[in-house]
């Protein structure tokens, strides 16, 4: 472990990221027996791993007290795979499984997953981004009915698996203790949305839903939501990016309302969202446990603006809002006054793309003057281009306010390229009384040689470490 630059311990393990070599996998297999009391071992991101599991794995059973593995971005290989099944018969009290982001494990899932005994202690199983085919998909659905303890089940980025969706949902009221079901880019389609719908009424103990990035839903959910309002311990739901359309959202804005314990909404990327949202924006009023909501790139309109703002005055711990890319926003942040003078808990505001203009950030300044959003730690106004120096100026004689704030982006969009104006010693100023900010983006503003200087001069002057990123 010293050789490695870590910390030893007697219950963890951890080699994440060590470059370790074939050698180091047998010399560490070697150590296990002296390790009787291990419960993590942790090899993640070393490459070398792959082809050489066995090595490990034979002496697992000098470490019946092992609970978590995590063994992703590791190349693993078919051998590797049987070799980890031959250990999971061993090791019974394993809890947490991570094989994410090793793509040489689809079509061959069943070698791992037919060798759990029925009963096992598994909470926990991702396996994001292996390459899963249709055939793993059956295979899970087997293993679904061994291991009745699974709470987490993390599937996202298999992009084939979604035509085994059905026969997996089939499998989930197998596992009525799981909270959470992650089915980010999976492929799912209409058919799968209405067989998970139908397992939905198994599992009253979920807490996060993702079905994000799965085009081919939409449309679905309008005959697929009738266990869905049943989840009242539900806390996030993500379903940014789905092509939700509008039938589905006359759907949504009855079910959504009616999740009591939501904490996290997105809904980003769905623009039917901002032709019919008045109802489900205005009903967000009966959730007030939300902390997150998320409506990115949603084709808001003035109106659908305004239906937000007055449910937000009933957000008491909204932490995190997302409005970028809804050029709406422009000019009509006063819109949200209201509410963002409630926020008293608001700790990410991101308003990218918004077509904003200086009255917007005004509005923003005259806010944190008056002691409001004294939390918030991230402010995106990138890729506002509108905005006049005039503008930027005022709001950098407004910033040395918040106290709080950790990260600020004020980058130009792409096409862009415009030089920073005199304003840009009035931000530097305002830097050096905001002890918390730790990233600032200015992409694409052209820097004069004096403020190159001035940039590069700051952190020395006051001893801090900005990332500034030009």
């Amino acid at each position: 472990m010293q050789k490695l630059g870590k910390k030893p311990n007697s219950k963890n393990l951890d080699l994440n990221n060590c470059a370790l070599s074939a050698e180091d996998v047998t010399e560490l297999a070697s150590l296990l027996p002296f390790l009787p009391e291990l419960e993590e071992i942790s090899l993640s991101w070393n490459g070398c791993v792959g082809g050489t599991l066995k090595a490990l794995t034979v002496h697992l059973h000098h470490v019946n007290l092992l609970k978590v593995l995590r063994l992703n971005n590791c190349r693993l290989t078919a051998e590797d795979v049987i070799s980890l099944g031959e250990a999971v018969e061993i090791v019974s009290q394993l809890e947490e499984l991570d094989l994410s982001w090793n793509s040489n494990i689809g079509g061959k899932l069943s070698l791992l997953t037919k060798k759990f005994q029925n009963g096992c202690k598994l909470k926990c199983l991702k396996i994001t981004d292996c390459n899963l085919t249709a055939k793993d998909g059956e295979s899970l659905a087997e293993f679904l009915n061994v291991t009745p303890n699974l709470e987490v089940l993390d599937l996202s980025i298999n992009k084939h698996i979604g035509c085994s969706m059905k026969v997996m949902a089939q499998d989930l009221k197998n596992v009525p203790g799981l909270k959470e079901l992650n089915l980010h880019m999976c492929g799912l389609k209409q058919d799968s949305l209405q067989g998970l719908d139908t397992a939905l009424q198994h599992l009253a103990e979920l807490r996060k839903l993702d079905i994000s990035c799965n085009r081919e839903i939409g449309g679905g959910f309008k005959d697929s939501t009738a266990h869905l309002a049943s989840l009242k311990n539900l806390e996030v739901l993500d379903l940014h990016q789905c092509c939700v359309t509008e039938e589905d959202m006359t759907v949504l804005s009855q079910v959504i309302p009616l999740l009591s314990s939501l904490q996290e909404l997105n809904l980003s990327s769905n623009k039917s969202v901002g032709v019919s949202s008045d109802p489900l924006l205005g009903r967000l009023r009966f959730l007030p446990k939300l902390k997150s909501v998320a409506i990115s790139n949603c084709g808001l309109g003035e109106e659908s603006l305004s239906s937000l703002a007055e449910a937000a005055l009933h957000l008491p711990e909204l932490e995190i809002l997302d409005l970028s890319w809804n050029k709406c926003v422009g000019g009509n942040l006063k819109l949200l006054l209201g509410a963002l003078k409630l926020a008293v808990e608001i700790q990410v505001l991101r308003l990218s793309s918004c077509n904003l203009v200086a009255e917007d950030l005004a509005l923003l300044t005259s806010l944190t003057r008056d002691g409001h959003l004294s939390r918030l730690q991230l402010l995106d106004l990138s890729y506002n281009d509108n905005v006049s120096d005039e503008g930027w100026a005022a709001f950098c004689q407004g910033l040395a306010v918040s106290k709080e704030l950790s990260e600020l982006d004020l980058s130009l969009r792409p096409s862009s390229c415009r030089a920073c104006g005199t304003w840009f010693s009035e931000l530097l100023a305002a830097l050096a009384q905001l002890p918390a900010l730790a990233e600032l983006g200015m992409q694409r503003w052209v820097l004069s040689e004096p403020q190159r200087k001035q940039l590069e001069d700051f952190n020395h002057d006051n001893k801090r470490n900005i990332r500034f990123d030009c």
